[in-house]
Formats: C-alpha cells, sequence, structure tokens
C-alpha cells in the first residue's frame, strides 16, 4: 500500500484521509477537516490532543482500503522516528493508534510499583524459610520426647524377659523413681541441673505458645537461653541454697516454715530474679545499660508477682518435702513460673528493640 509523506503546518487539526476514487494506488491529497464534522464524533476531541502533540513530527498516512467514511477515519497514523540502522524504520518511541482513545490511556503504568513476579517469589521463600523452620522444630520436639520417652520405660529392659506389657508399664514409675534417688547420692548436683535445664526449657516453650505462637514455631534461641540459665544456674544454685536455709533455720517448731517461706520470697527471689535476667540479657547480647534498665523496670512486679504464687507452694517446700528432694518440687511450679518469668523478660526486650528501630526510622526519615 503506497503512503504519502506531509508535513502536518502548526495551527492546523488532524488531516483527514480522503476516500480513493479508484481502486488505482493514487492517493489524493490530504485535506483539513471542518471544525463542524469534529463536533459531530466526541472521539475526535482525543485525536485533537493527539495531533497537537504530533503536529511538528512527520507521518505516514496509510489509506483505508474501505468505501465506508469511519473506517478512513479510524486510520493508523504512525510517527515515524529516524532509528540508526536504517532509513524508514517504523519507530517504537511512539504508536498512536487513532481509534477514539488517546495515546497512554487505558494504559496502567507499574514503574515504581515492585512486580507481581518478585512478589510472589519474596512470598514462596518466607513460605519455604517457615516451613524449614517449623520442621527444624517438630524434629527437635520428637528426638527429645522420643529419647526421654524411651530412657522412662526401658529402665527395666535389661530384667525384661518374660515380663508382659503390664508389668513393664507398672513397674517403670517405682523404678525410675528409685534411680533418680540413687542418682541424687552419687551426683546430686548433676542430677538437679539436668532437671532444672528441662524445666526451664519447656517453660520457655509454654511461655512462647501462651504468647500465641503456633506450637512448632517456637524462637530456638530463647528457648535455649531459658534452658542454659536452668542448666548452668537454677540447679547448682537451688542444691547450695536449701541445704544453707536449713543451716540458717535449723529449728524443727511450726514457726520456722512461715519464716523459711519469708527469707525464701524476699532475699532469695530478689537474687534469683536478678540473676536471671542479668544472664538472659548478656546470652542476648544486650549492652550493660539495657541489662541495668530491664532489672530496674522488673524487678519489684517479678517480686510481688512471686506473692501470688509461691507462698502457697512453699508451705508444702519447707513444711513436708525433704531437703534432698526440693528441687524436683519446686521445678515441677518452675513450669508456671517460668512461663511468668521468660514473658516478662522478652516482652521488655521486644519492646525496647520496636522503640530502637522506630526511633532509627524516624532518624533516617529526618536525614
Amino acid at each position: 500500500m503506497a503512503s504519502v509523506h506531509s508535513t502536518v503546518p502548526h495551527h492546523t487539526f488532524l488531516p483527514s484521509i480522503s476516500k480513493p476514487k479508484s481502486k488505482s494506488k493514487s492517493i489524493s491529497k490530504p485535506q483539513n477537516f471542518p471544525a463542524s464534522r469534529f463536533s459531530t464524533n466526541p472521539n475526535f476531541t482525543k485525536r485533537a490532543v493527539v495531533a497537537t502533540k504530533v503536529s511538528t513530527e512527520e507521518f505516514d498516512v496509510i489509506a483505508v482500503q474501505s468505501n465506508d467514511i469511519t473506517d478512513q477515519q479510524e486510520g493508523l497514523i504512525v510517527s515515524r522516528v529516524e532509528m540508526e540502522g536504517g532509513d524508514g524504520e517504523l519507530g517504537t518511541t511512539m504508536t498512536t493508534q487513532v481509534n477514539g482513545f488517546g495515546a497512554n490511556e487505558g494504559l496502567l503504568s507499574l514503574e515504581g510499583f515492585p512486580s507481581s513476579s518478585g512478589l510472589v517469589g519474596n512470598e514462596n521463600e518466607e513460605n519455604v524459610e517457615k516451613l524449614l523452620d517449623r520442621s527444624i522444630n517438630a524434629s527437635i520436639v520428637l528426638v527429645a520426647g522420643t529419647f526421654a520417652l524411651t530412657k522412662l520405660l526401658t529402665i527395666d529392659s535389661d530384667y525384661w524377659h518374660g515380663w508382659t506389657i503390664y508389668e513393664i508399664v507398672r513397674y517403670a514409675p517405682l523404678h525410675n523413681w528409685l534411680a533418680y534417688e540413687e542418682a541424687l547420692k552419687t551426683n546430686p548436683v548433676f542430677a538437679k541441673m539436668v532437671i532444672s535445664g528441662v524445666v526451664y526449657s519447656v517453660g520457655d516453650w509454654i511461655a512462647q505458645c501462651f504468647e500465641g505462637k503456633p506450637l512448632f514455631e517456637f524462637d530456638r534461641a530463647r528457648m535455649f537461653r531459658s534452658g542454659l540459665v536452668g542448666f548452668a544456674l537454677h540447679g547448682s544454685l537451688s542444691h547450695y541454697y536449701y541445704q544453707f536455709c536449713e543451716e540458717l533455720f535449723p529449728y524443727k517448731g511450726w514457726w520456722v516454715v512461715p519464716v523459711k517461706v519469708a527469707f525464701d520470697q524476699t532475699a532469695w527471689s530478689a537474687v534469683w530474679n536478678s540473676i536471671y535476667y542479668t544472664v538472659v540479657g548478656i546470652l542476648r547480647f544486650d549492652s550493660p545499660i539495657n541489662i541495668f534498665n530491664e532489672l530496674k523496670a522488673t524487678f519489684f512486679p517479678m517480686l510481688t508477682a512471686g506473692w501470688k504464687l509461691w507462698p502457697f507452694a512453699h508451705l508444702i517446700t519447707y513444711g513436708v518435702i525433704p531437703v534432698e528432694q526440693r528441687l524436683l518440687w519446686v521445678d515441677m511450679i518452675e513450669l508456671i513460673w517460668v512461663t511468668i518469668l521468660s514473658t516478662y523478660s522478652n516482652e521488655k526486650s521486644e519492646a525496647r528493640s520496636s522503640s530502637e528501630s522506630i526511633e532509627a526510622k524516624s532518624a533516617t526519615s529526618e536525614e
């Protein structure tokens, strides 16, 4: 199809595409449309804008081989841009079809926004990481639970010959208790350290679940810190503390029990809570100032919170339980208390971290 190049002069409207008089390849010269013809067709308002923008450019006017005047008016105007590499190539910078729409009308620009494929990719990566993290946590719980259950049930494995399942289940609790008492005689400090380490790990897990985390999406580092404090400090210190308490109050009267409870819930609770918060802060790599501020903020609230739980438990601790067995009873109650301790400690740490991040963002925005 032949085309005629013409330069649109300034202050003129879009040139019309005249209807060919014959089927020959000759094309009549374009004429200007009168303003009255534009007013009858609302689409020409947008065409006029396009024509004004490209009035100084060169056009290819391509005749439409149709007898319908509407088809001729809906012709294709392509801006010719001189491209490097050859003359006469159609430019890619501006292509406008005059069919009632502007050059950019109907197109949605997504510049400045992340692509949908990027969002999907990030979401998939997060799902994979969450699934992997959950699988690791579930494996830890499964391995630890299987090991503990196996040790408890196989305590009499050397004597199982001829035993029934009923006999194994019946004698397992009694023989486990005898094995625990034997461990207290041979290595009491290490036995109590193991018990406290397990209790503090499980207590922190319960605390995280109580805070709203799913069962297998717990923070392993946080649980490890709590268990390490229980293993390294609580078991050993409690062993020596209960012996010290008996030497400090060697009396046998009924009144000595409330005295021991009062001493426990003032001096010993203040010391142990301070040790717990300080060591956990050190394991989190907190600065000394942050550790001191956290300790100062939680000291009295935690001390008074203990008065709602421990006095009733310690009436049994100092009134009924023998000295060597006290830590086991206390660690059973510690499952509740560690939940409170861990919750208080990590709430303060998370609140401080969030406030620091907000301050950092505000400082960055001001700069």
